[in-house]
């Protein structure tokens, strides 16, 4: 996941190499009389690689224009703290102050996408952002019925 523009400008930098790259080797292999089949092959790895990363690319100029995905069960929550922080623009830098810790805290828990996280953590996290989240339960629990349980509500 590319988090910030420095490795936003590099990965578009990366990105026209491979392209230029990917051009050339298929040029080469074509010289050299491949079949269609066998280019293929010999190709895939790299446009594998090049598709990734442009993936990466547009998924951050998604998030710079504020297009978030939904989270789901919590799933996802740490990525989606620094998508939240590149959709409101902020830096690295700036969220550190917010929170009154220094940058290089806020890139380390950035690169670990918050694993381990507390309750209280994430909160102050949202209130530095300046964003609420929400969360609701779209199917009811239901336990199964023993000779001591009934469903939740009765």
């Amino acid at each position: 996941m590319i988090r910030n523009e420095s490795e936003y400008q590099e990965a578009v930098r990366r990105l026209r190499e491979e392209q230029e790259r990917l051009a050339e080797h298929r040029k080469r292999l074509a010289e050299m009389g491949l079949a269609a089949d066998e280019l293929k092959r010999a190709l895939d790895p790299l446009r594998s690689f090049h598709e990734q990363l442009s993936e990466e690319v547009a998924s951050y100029e998604r998030l710079k224009r504020g297009e978030l995905s939904e989270l789901l069960n919590l799933h996802g929550l740490g990525s989606t703290f620094v998508a939240l922080r590149i959709a409101l623009g902020l830096t690295q830098r700036e969220l550190a102050e917010r929170l009154g810790v220094h940058e290089s805290q806020v890139s380390r828990d950035e690169r670990n996408e918050y694993h381990a996280i507390t309750v209280a953590r994430a909160s102050r996290i949202l209130d530095a952002l300046g964003v609420e989240m929400r969360s609701e339960f779209e199917q009811p629990i239901i336990r199964h019925q023993g000779p001591r349980q009934a469903a939740v509500g009765e």
